[in-house]
This record gives C-alpha cells, structure tokens and sequence, in this order.
C-alpha cells in the first residue's frame, strides 16, 4: 500500500498503517457519535469530507402540539397513546430532530411510576440534549480547589465547602497539587485532588 496507496475522491492518499478514509463509512458525521464527542458545523464536516446527514422530511399529521400536553403525568390519561405529539423543536434545533413522535405503552406506565410529565421533544433531541450534559473528551490542568478550614473561613470564593476533617495541608492554606480533569476552568464545580477528595468523602 505505500506505493500503490487508495486514494479517495478528494484526491487524498492513504498508506498502510492508516485509518479509513472517511467515505468507507457507513454513516455521516452527524448520526455517529463522533458529533457528541467532536461537534462541527456542517460546513467544516463537508470541507474535511465527511458525509452530512440532513433531516428526513417528514409527512406526520401531528394531533397534539407540545403545548397542548398537561403539565403534570397525573392529569394524563390512555388517549395519549392514540395521539402524534408534536416536537416543541419542529426541527428547528441541530439535533436529529424527527419533528414529531408518539408513546408506547410502556413508556407511559414508566412516567406515571416515576411521576415524570410527557416529555415536550422527541427522542432525538432528548438523546442530544442529555449527550450535551457530559464533559468533554478533552483534558484541562488545574488546581485543587480545597483550602483547609482555617483558609476557607477567610475566602470568600471558597466557602461554597467547608471541609469537615483536617487534610494533609491544612496548614498551608490551599492545597498545591495539580492535575488533569474534564471540568473545564469555567464550570461552576468544586474540583478537589484525589488526596483531598479521599480525606473528604472516603
């Protein structure tokens, strides 16, 4: 392969040892889960030459808007199994969003035991609503947010955790170890260092 490499349809080479060009693939960019990992525009997915899905347009007569739904499971009765909800979105989002969607049986009696309302969108944009709650796949250095007691008292930014044991440092102030996370510098979370987070929790 490396002097008779595959060349694709951008005119790229590929030599033994690398990944499949992106045309092998079965799926566009935009239905993988790459998308949740490495989200891109569509315009940079085509430039790099990936596939882009775009939304299948669909004929559903919707019987029921998402405004239309009751508030509460309770008010909820079987006839909601008949009706074609209406997604809030109407695929107006960047999600894979199907416009409309109906329950099942099934699902109905989980929402009525957990006493959760019909959701409002359909279960596209519920799937990348939840994948858009997760870190990133990327790694950020930073430092432990724990000050001992006696610190965290006098600082102001810190008083959101008051530790309830005495850490290794606690006659330093704020504890120096560093590390890498997933919680980006601006989250609003308390990062501690495995030292600090096992003297806390453990």
């Amino acid at each position: 392969m490396n002097e008779n490499p595959y060349i694709d349809s951008r005119r790229s080479e590929y030599k033994y040892g690398e990944f499949f060009p992106p045309e092998f693939s079965p799926f566009a960019y935009n239905e993988a889960m790459t998308q949740f990992y490495f989200p891109i525009k569509k315009e940079e997915t085509i430039r790099l030459g990936y596939d882009w899905m775009e939304p299948e347009v669909r004929e559903y007569r919707i019987t029921k808007n998402a405004s239309e739904l009751p508030s509460s499971i309770e008010e909820t009765d079987d006839g909601i199994l008949k009706e074609v909800i209406g997604c809030e979105h109407e695929q107006k989002c960047e999600h894979n969003c199907t416009s409309a969607f109906k329950l099942v049986p099934q699902e109905l009696q989980f929402y009525r035991k957990m006493k959760i309302p019909i959701p409002r969108i359909c279960p596209g944009c519920r799937t990348e609503e939840r994948c858009a709650l997760r870190n990133l796949v990327k790694l950020w250095t930073r430092k432990c947010m724990c000050l001992s007691s006696e610190a965290s008292a006098k600082e102001g930014d810190f008083k959101k955790y008051q530790n309830t044991v005495k850490h290794s440092h606690y006659l330093e102030g704020q504890c120096p170890n560093e590390f890498e996370t997933t919680y980006a510098p601006d989250r609003p979370e308390i990062v501690y260092c495995e030292q600090c987070y096992n003297a806390e929790v453990v």
